[in-house]
C-alpha cells in the first residue's frame, strides 16, 4: 500500500511500509525483515546505497599516514619478561625483530647492564659475519650497463667491433685514473720491455705513462686526419720510444694529472672516428715501430693491448687491483700477436737471434713446418704458427713443437714483462724451435 505524507513525517517507523504487523521483526511488506529496495534483491546490493544515491558502492582506499602529513604513531615497547628479552638479543642484533620487540629490546638493555654487554657482543659478532663491501666498482659494470642499454635501443652510428676493446681498455683505465688523488700521478712506474735478448726498463710516473699512451696513440690519430699531440714537436724518430721522449723532454714539467684530459679527448676521438668511418679496418697506420704498417683494425688492438698493460703498471704502481681485458677482448688481442709471430721470429733470424729456418723454403701460401701454440684460460684458443717463411701457411702435418700457455702469461710475455724461459707452462718436440718462438714473443714488446 502506498503511504500518506503525512505518516512519512512522523517518525514512527510504520510509514511507507518498512514496518509491518510484526514491528521491527515482523514480515512487512516488503518481505523478510521489512528489508527495503536496497537491500538483497534491490539495486543497490547488500544493504548499500543504490546507483541513484551518489555514493560509490567501493569505498575508496585509504590514504597512508606518511602521506598525510600527520606524525607517525610511536612504537609502544610490548612488556615482556627478562628471559625472553634476553632470547631475543641474537634476533635484534640480526635485525629481525619486530618492530614492537626491537623497542622492548631497546629499552631493556639501556636498563640491564648484563644484555646491554651481551647485546654489543653480538652486534659485534654479526659484523664479522658480513663480507666487507668494496667501494671500488665492479669492472664489468659499464659493460652489463651498456650492454642493456644497448638491448633496448640500438646505437645509430656503433662502434665497430674490431675498435671495441680499445674503447673498453681506455674506459677502464680512466676509471682508474679517476680513483687516484693529486699524489698518486707522481707515483713511480718501471716501464718494462725486451729487447734483443734481455730486457729492458725505463722510469717515469703514473703521469708520464699516461703521456706515453697520449703520445703512440696519436700516431693512430695522425692516421685518421686528427690533430698530433706533439703538436710542434719534433722527434728523432718515428717509434714510440722517440715520441715519447721527445715529448718528455719538451715539458716544462714533468707531467701531472692535466695529461689526462687530451688523453682522454684523444681516445674519444678516435673511437668516435672509426665509428663514423664504415672503414672495415683494412686502413694501413704507420705508427709505433718505425716504419712498421698496421691495418687500422690491428693497429687498434695492438693500442687496446698496450692500454692494458700500461694500465697494471699504473695500478701496481697505485696498489690498485685491475682485473685482466674481457674474455673476446683478450682473444682478439692473442690473435693479433700470433699472427706477429712469423714476422718477428723472421727478423730474429736475420739480426742472427734465432736458429736458420728448415732445411727446405717454402713459398708464400704452402704449409711448412709449425708450432702448435695451446693458449688455455680466458680468451684461449689454440694456433700454429708458421716456421719457415712469415708467408707460409701453418699445417699440423708439418707440427714439430706444441707450446701451452695461460692466457694473460701469454700477453705479458708479449709485454716483455715475463722472461721468455720462465713462460711456457707446457712443452713438447723441438725444443730450439721452441725457444726460439717464445723469445720471438717477448721481442713483440716495445717501450
Amino acid at each position: 500500500m502506498r503511504p500518506r505524507d503525512d505518516d512519512a513525517e512522523d517518525g514512527t517507523g510504520e510509514a511507507g511500509g518498512f514496518r509491518g504487523a510484526g514491528g521491527a521483526g515482523g514480515a512487512g511488506e516488503y518481505g523478510d525483515a521489512g528489508r527495503p529496495p536496497g537491500g538483497p534483491e534491490g539495486p543497490g546490493g547488500f544493504g548499500g546505497p543504490g546507483p541513484g544515491d551518489g555514493q560509490p558502492r567501493i569505498p575508496l582506499p585509504r590514504a597512508s599516514v606518511e602521506d598525510s602529513g600527520q606524525p607517525l604513531p610511536d612504537v609502544v615497547p610490548v612488556v615482556l619478561e627478562h628471559h625472553v628479552l634476553t632470547s631475543l638479543l641474537g634476533a635484534w642484533a640480526l635485525a629481525a625483530c619486530s618492530a614492537e620487540e626491537a623497542a622492548a629490546v631497546e629499552e631493556h638493555i639501556g636498563d640491564c647492564a648484563a644484555c646491554a654487554d651481551e647485546a654489543v657482543r653480538l652486534r659485534e659478532a654479526v659484523t664479522l659475519l658480513q663480507r666487507p663491501e668494496s667501494l671500488d666498482l665492479d669492472p664489468a659494470l659499464r659493460t652489463r650497463v651498456l650492454d642493456g642499454c644497448l638491448e633496448r635501443r640500438p646505437p645509430r652510428i656503433p662502434v665497430p667491433e674490431w675498435a671495441a676493446p680499445y674503447d673498453a681498455e681506455t674506459a677502464r683505465l680512466d676509471a682508474l685514473l679517476q680513483d687516484i688523488g693529486d699524489a698518486e700521478w707522481h707515483a713511480p712506474v718501471r716501464l718494462r720491455w725486451f729487447e734483443a735478448d734481455g730486457p729492458a726498463s725505463r722510469r717515469t710516473t703514473v703521469a708520464g705513462v699516461l703521456a706515453h699512451l697520449l703520445t703512440v696513440d696519436g700516431a693512430v690519430a695522425v692516421g685518421l686526419g686528427l690533430a698530433d699531440p706533439m703538436g710542434e714537436i719534433t722527434a728523432a724518430g718515428r717509434g714510440p720510444a722517440a715520441r715519447t721522449e721527445a715529448y718528455w723532454r719538451a715539458s716544462h714539467y714533468p707531467p701531472t694529472r692535466l695529461v689526462r684530459a687530451p688523453w682522454r679527448e684523444q681516445s674519444h676521438g678516435i673511437v668516435r672516428t672509426v665509428s663514423f668511418t664504415g672503414d672495415e679496418g683494412g686502413m694501413p697506420v704507420s705508427y709505433s715501430y718505425g716504419d712498421f704498417e698496421l691495418p687500422l683494425r690491428d693497429a687498434m688492438l695492438d693500442r687496446a693491448f698496450e692500454c692494458w698493460v700500461h694500465a697494471e703498471d699504473i695500478a701496481e704502481a697505485v696498489d690498485y687491483p685491475y682485473e685482466p681485458p674481457a674474455a673476446r677482448h683478450l682473444n682478439r688481442m692473442i690473435d693479433l700477436a700470433a699472427r706477429m709471430l712469423p714476422g718477428a721470429l723472421a727478423a730474429r733470424r736475420r739480426a742472427g737471434l734465432a736458429a736458420p729456418g728448415g732445411p727446405h723454403l717454402v713459398t708464400a701460401g704452402e704449409p711448412g713446418r709449425s708450432l702448435r701454440l695451446e693458449i688455455e684460460g680466458s680468451g684461449g684458443g689454440e694456433w700454429l704458427i708458421p716456421l719457415d717463411a712469415p708467408g707460409a701457411v701453418g699445417s699440423a702435418e708439418h707440427e714439430v713443437a706444441h707450446v701451452a700457455l695461460d692466457g694473460v702469461e701469454f700477453c705479458r710475455l708479449a709485454a716483455g714483462h715475463v722472461p721468455p724461459a720462465d713462460a711456457a707452462a707446457g712443452q713438447l718436440g723441438d725444443r730450439e724451435t721452441i725457444r726460439d718462438v717464445l723469445f720471438a714473443a717477448a721481442s713483440l714488446s716495445r717501450m
